[in-house]
Order: structure tokens, then C-alpha cells, then sequence
């Protein structure tokens, strides 16, 4: 199984690029990305699937709230979506392969695939094939990862060479109300973890205490975390996480040293 390269622990992760929405950098776009290369830090970002089956750079399933237009982003093709405005900047929304060559190596990209079942289960794995198809061939360091662990697995079987990780939280059930409490207990145990392949785990900072998350580091499993607003949240979550996926501030490029 493809280990995480370790440029992903070597420097800070951009949560949706280093955006700046009083500055028209809109999270997910391509400004937010050339931001973040140009400042050197790594770039997470969000997949949905256009209506064609293209893998687009968008964080929500609706189109509401970060552009004029309504409804599912699933509802339009490519071509429709690359046409829609990000609200507050001249960017549209990109597609993956494009911002692959956008970014083209120059920093560690990781990519968290959005859960399209409705409720972190089984759907078809038509994202995760327009994934493998893009990134076949890409040269940069670049991992996958999501919150649905039936995802993760279908990336293990269709692009076997690409790192994957898992997305975790504490699911508390109150957060999330589309989940049975059965289903939350089960996400937090983090069960699926070897059964997916998975090889990294990204985890809610204020979370980093839980002890499996302690279990798995102590297996050499590297921990990253989301998402980081302030120096002071940094410097208590690298008491635990390998690195960073921050926002709204800007963390040093090299970590601090044990």
C-alpha cells in the first residue's frame, strides 16, 4: 500500500487553498490555489461530480452558497458549472484535471472526495472513477482521502498507487443527524482503517485526544488534522498531529522540532 509522502508532513496544509474572501480569493478556486504554491504551503481541496461525471473543485453538494446560482452542483454539467461565477471574484468553478496542471508538482496536494450516498455509505462509485482517471499519470505528491470509508475503498481498487486516508471526527450524533448512533460509533472507532487500505488519518483538532487516534499513532500512522484558525490551536494540536490543515491565518512553513 502507497505510503503518505512525507512532503505532506513537512509543511502546512491550505484548507481549500489559502483563501481570503475579503480579498476576492474564494475558498476552492484557482487564485486560492496559486496563493497557496506561491507562499509554499500544501493545498487541500473538495471534489463534487458534475452531471457528466466530471470530478469538479467544490466544496458543497448546492451551488447556494458560494455562487448566484441554486441546487445540486450534481444537477449540471462540466461545462454549465465551469460557466458559474464563485460569488465576490472573477473565478469559476474549476475541474480537477485543471487544477492538477495548475499546480503541476509544485506542492503536495491533498484531495478529500465529498460523500455522495446521503448518509456515508455505499453509492456508485462514479466520483472515485473520475478521480483515478485524472490523476493517472499526475507526477506531484497527491493523496485522497474522504469521510466515507466505501469511498476509500473503491480508490484501493481503482488507483491501488495513489495514498489514501480517511477523514475522522469523535461523530458526535447530535452533529450529525443524518447518521444513526450506531453508524457515528462505528465511524469514530475508525474500524474500516485497514480494510480500506488507508494510511493516513486527517482528524478534527479539538479531537486529537481520543485514544484511538493516540492508538494509531503509536502504530507510526501519520496524523493530520483539520481545521486550525489561530497559533494557539496549532501549537495544541502538534502535540499530537504530524501537521496542519489550517485557515484564516498564517502557520510558519516549517513545523517546530520535538
Amino acid at each position: 500500500m502507497p505510503e503518505l509522502p512525507s512532503s505532506f508532513t513537512a509543511r502546512p496544509i491550505a484548507h481549500r487553498g489559502l483563501h481570503d474572501r475579503a480579498a476576492g480569493v474564494i475558498e476552492n478556486s484557482p487564485a486560492a490555489f496559486r496563493r497557496a504554491v506561491g507562499a509554499g504551503y500544501g493545498i487541500e481541496m473538495d471534489l463534487q461530480l458534475s452531471a457528466d461525471g466530471v470530478a469538479m473543485v467544490f466544496h458543497d453538494d448546492t451551488l447556494d452558497r458560494l455562487t448566484a446560482a441554486k441546487g445540486p452542483v450534481r444537477a449540471r454539467s462540466a461545462a454549465e458549472l465551469a460557466d458559474i461565477r464563485l460569488t465576490g471574484s472573477e473565478d469559476r468553478i474549476p475541474t480537477l484535471a485543471e487544477v492538477l496542471a495548475l499546480v503541476d508538482g509544485a506542492v503536495p496536494l491533498l484531495i478529500e472526495l465529498k460523500d455522495q450516498s446521503g448518509g456515508l455509505g455505499q453509492a456508485a462509485p462514479d466520483l472515485e472513477r473520475a478521480v483515478a482517471a485524472d490523476l493517472k499519470g499526475y507526477a506531484g505528491d497527491v493523496a485522497v482521502m474522504s469521510f466515507n470509508p466505501a469511498m476509500i475503498g473503491a480508490m484501493r481498487d481503482l488507483a491501488p498507487d495513489v495514498p489514501r486516508g480517511l477523514v475522522t471526527c469523535g461523530y458526535v450524533p447530535s452533529q450529525w443527524p443524518m447518521l444513526s448512533p450506531e453508524t457515528c460509533t462505528a465511524l469514530r472507532s475508525i474500524g474500516s482503517f485497514g480494510a480500506v487500505g488507508a494510511r493516513f488519518i486527517s482528524h478534527d483538532w479539538t479531537d486529537l485526544g481520543s485514544p484511538r487516534v493516540r492508538e494509531l499513532k503509536a502504530q507510526g500512522v501519520p496524523i493530520l488534522c483539520w481545521t486550525v484558525k489561530s497559533p494557539q490551536a496549532e501549537a495544541e494540536a502538534r502535540r499530537v498531529a504530524d501537521s496542519i490543515t489550517f485557515e484564516g491565518y498564517l502557520p510558519p512553513l516549517d513545523p517546530p522540532q520535538d
